[in-house]
């Protein structure tokens, strides 16, 4: 009963239903934050894309999402351009920044491969703060015009909130429709077993560079939807913390799977305001979660759930085969 499509078009006309009444009954803040969630996911999902079928640690996820974000606040600033045209710039930049360097440091692998692109993010914050004629430095850039959407402006969190989430649905079903098909297989075999998948006539490297390329444009995608929302950029956006907790979204949902970039990214944005409210040792609580999870869903909280209710089912199925 419970697989019927009945009940599982049911779920889902729930699931839409309670998502579309959210921001009415709730706060301005929260509904910010539930924005905030949509554009971290949607960056998240290159990082998750990366680690969980490539195998590939990545902790330059920053420096794509900064591009895209300056790349839309001096194109529409500075040069007037539409905002479709600044972001197609910025994703443009990120795609060709990633391919180049993707070429050498994809060829390292496991710890150094982290480093290599931990390098690139710290370069990348360093470059953001220099180019002041692009950035505006530590000042940052303003007016930053809201994204119009058949005529009305994209101004109130409200607003934006039913235009980014089903942007993250449209990104998110092309991207599982990826993974059905030949090069999600690759992505797996190369994970799985790269000494296999490079003798099976698959070229690694360069799906790793590909793959690498898809997710900074992810990010840079995200970033101009981030400085249209909030209107202004500055370089404290786009630090090495922010790389990390992209891959805190993608190690936390589960990396395996696109639906666990969600959770992850509800997870780096709600549970640090929730814990706020503890004062200063918040940090200290939120680095203690952070640890507890890791070690308790090692395998992210979709992933951990999926495997849980595998178990029980096989468990009731055996138990109703047993005479």
């Amino acid at each position: 009963m419970a697989d019927s499509p009945v009940v599982k078009w049911g779920v889902c006309a729930a699931l839409v239903g309670a998502w579309a009444a959210l921001p009415w009954i709730a706060s301005r803040s929260a509904v910010d934050l539930l924005v905030f969630t949509a554009l971290y996911s949607i960056a998240g999902l290159g990082v998750s894309f990366l680690l969980g079928q490539c195998g590939i640690v990545s902790l330059a996820q920053s420096v794509f999402y900064g591009i895209g974000a300056y790349a839309t606040a001096y194109g529409s600033v500075q040069l007037g351009w539409p905002a479709p045209v600044a972001m197609s710039a910025g994703m443009l930049v990120s795609g060709l920044v990633a391919a180049l360097l993707g070429l050498p440091i994809l060829r390292l692998s496991g710890f150094f491969l982290a480093l290599a692109t931990l390098a690139l993010a710290i370069i990348g914050h360093t470059l953001f703060v220099e180019w002041e004629w692009i950035t505006g430095g530590t000042l940052g850039t303003g007016g930053i015009p809201q994204i119009r959407l058949f005529g009305t402006p994209l101004d109130t969190p409200r607003r934006f909130y039913y235009f980014v989430w089903p942007v993250v649905a449209l990104v998110f079903a092309m991207h599982y429709a990826l993974l059905r098909a030949r090069h999600g297989y690759a992505m797996r075999a190369l994970r799985d077993a790269p000494n296999a998948a490079l003798a099976l006539g698959i070229p690694t490297h360069l799906l790793k560079v590909k793959v690498f390329v898809l997710s900074a444009v992810l990010g840079s995608f995200a970033g101009s939807l981030f400085a249209h929302y909030v209107s202004f950029v500055s370089v404290d956006s786009f630090g090495v913390g922010r790389a990390i907790n992209f891959l805190l979204i993608a190690v936390l949902g589960g990396a395996q799977t696109v639906a666990g970039t969600v959770l992850g990214a509800l997870f780096v944005t709600i549970v640090p305001g929730l814990l706020s409210r503890f004062g200063d040792v918040h940090a200290l609580l939120f680095a203690l979660l952070l640890v507890a999870t890791v070690i308790y869903v090692p395998a992210g909280l979709v992933r951990q759930w999926w495997i849980g209710v595998s178990v029980r089912t096989r468990g009731t199925t055996a138990g109703r085969e047993r005479p």
